[in-house]
């Protein structure tokens, strides 16, 4: 930020010297350009170009493609992601930003501030016209003597320079940005005369206080710090309507050399808190004296305020996702929603950009209540490292009917930063919740609970839920039809998958298979299907793979071979308890920018992925699952229990471990899975007991509070569920 010259110095803190034939140079340079003395009165520049022997051609040329004026603009502010308690209260999840600014109004920012910033930068800026004189003639005179363009700068001048900067931080590239910066910012005539002829044109244009106003909120103060209200809050934990006197010309002070004066670095040998922040507090007293002297505050005040000692109270912005702790995850996927969705911009730099500048409030889907459950329940049943297993649990919660994503958590701590993520397999900042282009991983095989798409082509297609098919384990499974890719034969392949509890097949019904979790059931099913149709869909129920690559439709994927998002899951268990109609996930619930206005957000879309007859006897289906299936233990856990769907799921060899299902109101998803490398869940306990029944200890925590919450009804075709009979998986 330009001084107001009261430092003579040259931005290095070092006076520089000149000979006697420069300083002769300079009285000549004087003399020399009197006879334009008219053309610069015209726009108030004589004492400058006089001082400084620059010639009405020159002059004429610097302004030629100058616009009139710079126009008051919205400044760059940063952006916020909220959570919403159930009073409907706002809770800050992250604030994301390049400049720490919150733009606030004229009536928002204190008279002390007011009048120190006056009377500290520029005291007859209610008098001058853009440019003071005085001041100018006093930088001219130091650079016609000493060699230097010199201070003099207005508060109009400051903030024009500030404008022209804050211009190059729009460009698309770095170069671009440093080459706008250098000019904006270089030690010269000309650019003093842009800013002065600017200024005028400012001045004719805006109110005093408009200008003060947002000179207050573009100006920094230190850092990444802008405006006088993060400054207030950054450095004494208050706003800029409440900053004392004291206070007020200490932030005053940090503007004339943000880097020196700021209140930041207490280790400082010259301005740190050893020495009582002493070049900050001789630059506070003397902006005191300023305002004793224009008569802003009495002598008691300027007494009283030079003896308050400096004693900055610094308040860290929340700045990115990892200040939300346990909700960071989520923090993350409503970022790469952000960055990713062509509704907020053509392209992901355009995206980030605008989310960093554009003081944006983004509330979100997230339900606190069902939130802390998933943190809690994970907490309490999976360790977030263990030694010789990778070990990762997730939790996600979508809303029935709306895809409002409610929950997301996992049993891992968040950091972007690779050295803090070298320290333990605890820290990552990979979603394991979502697909790999939304931060996420590449997918986790769910095993068993991919059958629920085998079920719905089944019966979408005019099967029953009591039609048997041939269910015995076997080696030759023969040809399985496929309208895509042609027909599948997998006589050579060697393949002959088992069942879970070894069951020895024979002629099991859907129904059957479908509550016992019988993987040659599924077979025998897929048989009689399109392999096409069953990945087809897969689709139609929101499901893809998290890398992004195209569902595999083999035999082997009837029984859940394909890697994919929790998420996704929790989508399509959302769209059965929605009588077949499932809604893509959304986060955002609303979302205002820095004026209040609403911005358009994601909307999501909801298809019919199965006839509603279909949807009907698959829920007829997954009910049993819980009342008397796979998934008793879960069932017999929730409190309060309101009529609900469930599916198991366990990968070969007990590698992953989930629990999906829905009541009419919320789907919930989860699972217990190895990240890297492969552990048989079966033989392994965690402190909470074995890990491979964890998923039943917690779902039935998410799901419980989720029924206490938003309820239930019974979903088309659910039958009477009672008492759980129990059952294997």
């Amino acid at each position: 930020m330009a001084s107001n010259g009261t430092n003579g110095m040259n931005g290095t803190g070092v006076t520089p010297s000149r000979s006697v034939g420069g300083v002769l140079g300079g009285l000549l340079g004087l003399i020399a350009t009197s006879a334009i003395a008219g053309l610069l009165v015209t726009v108030s520049l004589t004492p400058v170009l006089a001082l400084t022997s620059v010639t009405a051609t020159n002059t004429i040329g610097v302004f030629a493609n100058l616009p009139d004026y710079l126009a008051i603009e919205p400044l760059a502010q940063r952006s916020n992601i909220y959570a919403t308690r159930s009073d409907g209260t706002p809770v800050l999840l992250a604030t994301l930003y390049q400049q720490n600014r919150v733009e606030v109004g004229w009536d928002e920012i204190g008279q002390n501030v007011k009048d120190a910033a006056v009377a500290g930068e520029d005291p007859r800026f209610y008098e001058h016209g853009g440019i003071d004189i005085q001041g100018t003639m006093r930088g001219a005179l130091t650079t016609a003597l000493k060699g230097s363009v010199q201070g003099g700068s207005s508060i109009t001048q400051q903030y024009v320079k500030n404008v022209l900067v804050q211009k190059c931080e729009s460009l698309p590239t770095d170069a671009e940005i440093a080459g706008c910066y250098d000019d904006a910012t270089q030690t010269s005539v000309t650019r003093k005369l842009k800013e002065m002829r600017l200024a005028i044109g400012v001045e004719k244009k805006y109110s005093k206080n408009d200008i003060l106003r947002q000179y207050l909120n573009i100006t920094g103060f230190g850092g990444r710090v802008y405006g006088i209200e993060a400054a207030a809050d950054y450095y004494y934990g208050t706003s800029a309507a409440d900053l004392t006197v004291a206070q007020a010309a200490s932030l005053t002070a940090i503007v004339n050399n943000p880097d020196k004066f700021r209140l930041d670095r207490p280790e400082s040998e010259t301005n740190g808190a050893a020495n009582g922040y002493r070049d900050n507090k001789e630059r506070r007293d003397y902006i005191l004296g300023e305002m004793l002297t224009y008569k802003k505050i009495t002598r008691a005040e300027h007494d009283e305020a030079v003896a308050t000692p400096i004693e900055p109270s610094i308040h860290e912005p929340s700045t990115g996702c990892q200040t939300a702790l346990a909700d960071a995850f989520f923090c993350d996927y409503v970022v790469h929603v952000l960055s990713n969705d062509p509704i907020f911009g053509p392209d992901e730099d355009t995206r980030l950009k605008n989310l960093r500048t554009g003081g944006y409030s983004v509330y979100t889907t997230l339900d606190l209540d069902l939130q802390h459950a998933a943190v809690t329940t994970l907490d309490k049943n999976v360790p977030k490292s263990r030694a010789g297993w990778d070990v990762g649990a997730v939790v996600s919660s979508v809303e029935v009917g709306s895809g409002r994503v409610l929950a997301m958590a996992q049993n891992k701590d968040y950091s972007q930063d690779p050295e803090v993520q070298a320290t333990g397999n605890n820290w990552t900042s990979v979603n394991y919740n979502t697909d790999f282009a939304d931060g996420g991983s590449r997918g986790f095989q769910p095993g068993s609970t991919y059958k629920i798409f085998t079920l719905a082509e089944w019966l979408n297609t005019g099967h029953s839920l009591g039609e048997r098919v041939d269910s015995a384990p076997k080696s030759r499974w023969g040809t399985f039809q496929d309208s895509c890719l042609g027909p599948q034969n997998y006589d050579s392949e060697g393949w002959s998958p088992k069942n879970d509890s070894n069951e020895s097949g024979g002629n099991y019904s859907a129904l059957e298979s479908t509550i016992g979790s019988i993987n040659t059931g599924f077979i025998g099913m897929a048989k009689r299907l399109d392999l096409c149709g069953i990945r087809k869909m897969a689709e139609a129920f929101g499901m893809h793979r998290a890398d992004g690559e195209p569902l595999s439709e083999s035999a082997a994927s009837v029984i859940g071979t394909n890697e994919v998002a929790p998420l996704s899951m929790a989508i399509a268990f959302a769209g059965i308890a929605n009588n077949g109609v499932t809604c893509s996930p959304v986060v955002i619930d609303r979302m205002v920018d820095s004026t209040g206005a609403e911005v358009p957000i994601p909307q999501s879309r909801c298809s019919e992925s199965v006839r509603p007859q279909a949807a009907q006897q698959m829920v007829s289906a997954l009910s049993q699952v819980l009342s008397k299936g796979t998934a008793t233990q879960s069932y017999n856990a929730t409190k309060p229990r309101v009529p609900m769907i469930g599916k198991t799921g366990t990968t070969d060899g007990a590698k992953d471990t989930w629990m999906s299902g829905a009541s009419s109101e919320v789907a919930t998803v989860v699972g217990v899975v190895s990240v890297t490398g492969d552990a048989n869940q079966r033989a392994l306990k965690f402190d909470s007991g074995p890990a491979a029944t964890a998923r039943h200890r917690m779902w039935p925590d998410v799901m419980s509070v989720a029924n206490q919450k938003y309820g239930g009804v019974a979903m088309a075709g659910t039958p009477a569920q009672g008492p759980a009979k129990g059952g294997g998986d």
